[in-house]
């Protein structure tokens, strides 16, 4: 009996550790599987103490990962020898160079932009991205090094887009997350997504989507580039100019300042002034 009772305690003793230490390997598991994540993308403790040294970091490997399309001329696309090139690459660079770091960028999707600096994959972000006060909330902007403003774009010929307000009801190619798809909403268009510049003018001449709202300075590029065969025409114009800049994430406010440093250098000088002739023919760093 003594032995019965004995063999039914270690059997029990035993169970109660296998489930002890599952409890714990499922515990692993779902911090793993980012249960324990906020919104951002990584852990609150995990971000305070990665970002608060970033800078220091970067400077310490002596590489800048900056996150670009790739795929939106003229500010980031890739050049006839497959060079990724353009106004916003070649900003990033210079500014790369006055810090003395190695820029690496790292090419992806608009819509996956915002994802891959949150989840660390890269440091900045140099893709025209708009400052806008929802944005400001998440995450922190240099000082604007492009200033334009937002056109509506339609098939050339076409007799029913003519205005902003032509655009209720209508359907709009736009990338989800910019502020044109935000304007085209304002205006009750209806809104067709798209990955990037080059989609939505494929759908406007293909006419898959009636209208899109974009950057002046792009679609000014994409018509001179285009010529004849463009078959899209600028129909509007908003007076009200945006700004775009340098973007990363909350609380690195070292990397913000040596990257407005090295932005102020290049306005003083006339190296910006350089870069956005180079690709615009005149300055769009300043109103």
């Amino acid at each position: 009996m003594k032995k019965f009772l004995a063999v039914i305690s270690i059997t029990l003793l035993a169970l109660v550790i296998v489930a002890c230490g599952s409890n714990e390997e499922d515990n692993s598991q779902q911090a793993a599987n980012g249960d324990n994540k906020n919104e951002e993308g990584s852990t609150s403790e995990e971000s305070t103490n990665t970002d608060q040294d970033l800078y220091e970091q970067i400077k310490e490997e002596g590489v800048l990962r900056v996150g670009t399309e790739g795929t939106y001329p003229p500010y980031t696309f890739h050049d006839e020898n497959d060079e990724l090139t353009g106004y916003d690459v070649e900003v990033a660079r210079e500014v790369g160079e006055r810090l003395g770091l190695e820029v690496k960028f790292m090419e992806t999707k608009w819509d996956s932009m915002f994802a891959g600096l949150n989840s660390k994959r890269f440091d900045m972000i140099a893709n025209q991205v708009g400052i806008k006060p929802e944005r400001k909330e998440k995450y922190d902007f240099t000082t604007p090094y492009t200033i334009s403003t937002a056109v509506l774009v339609a098939k050339k010929g076409n007799d029913n887009i003519n205005s902003f307000e032509d655009l209720e009801g209508v359907t709009a190619a736009q990338s989800l997350t910019s502020n044109f798809a935000d304007i085209a909403k304002e205006y009750g268009a209806e809104i067709t997504g798209v990955e990037g510049f080059n989609a939505a003018m494929q759908l406007l001449a293909t006419g898959r989507a009636d209208a899109t709202v974009n950057d002046r300075l792009s679609v000014l590029d994409f018509i001179k580039e285009k010529g004849d065969n463009a078959q899209v025409e600028i129909v509007d114009r908003e007076d009200e100019a945006s700004e775009s800049a340098l973007m990363v994430r909350k609380g690195n406010d070292k990397l913000v300042e040596a990257v407005n440093g090295a932005l102020k250098e290049m306005k003083e000088d006339g190296t910006l002034a350089e870069i956005s002739k180079e690709w615009f023919g005149e300055d769009v760093s300043t109103k």
